[in-house]
């Protein structure tokens, strides 16, 4: 199947997908130089910061639910 040639025009070059990646890379503290460099460039602050969100309700929620199934 051929992609359509105008299906990248009005996509913006950073997604939340990534931010998300970078998110739980960082949850971790392993990043490559060169990733931190491309997320620098193409991320947008407001990005990381609703991914950064999302991934600490979603590990309290986790950590919450663990402690829940082993007290009872």
């Amino acid at each position: 199947m051929v992609a359509h040639p105008m299906a990248d025009v009005g996509k913006p070059k950073s997604s939340y997908v990534r931010a998300a990646k970078t998110v739980f890379w960082s949850f971790f503290g392993i990043r490559r130089k060169a990733d931190y460099q491309a997320d620098v460039t193409q991320l947008k602050p407001v990005q990381v910061i609703v991914a950064g969100l999302l991934g600490v309700i979603m590990l309290v929620g986790v950590l919450v639910l663990l402690v829940y199934l082993v007290t009872r």
